[in-house]
């Protein structure tokens, strides 16, 4: 009998991308609302994606079995 394919959490997979490298990015958070009173440096900063690190990549590269394809 077939082993069961793993199911990707679509939450994760719309949030994170997996570089080919293997490294996980995710957008920064900040870049929705209240934008009048942030500078424009730091706006273009916060448009830019970031590495998730740590014990938080390890849980999310579980929920993305596939890489998030």
């Amino acid at each position: 009998m077939a082993k069961n394919k793993m199911k990707t959490k679509r939450a994760a997979a719309k949030r994170f991308k997996i570089t080919a490298s293997g490294r996980i990015m995710r957008r920064q958070t900040g870049l929705s609302h209240l934008l009048s009173k942030k500078s424009r440096k730091r706006k273009r900063r916060l448009s830019m994606a970031a590495e998730v690190t740590g014990g938080r990549a390890k849980k999310i590269s579980r929920m993305l079995p596939y890489g998030g394809r």
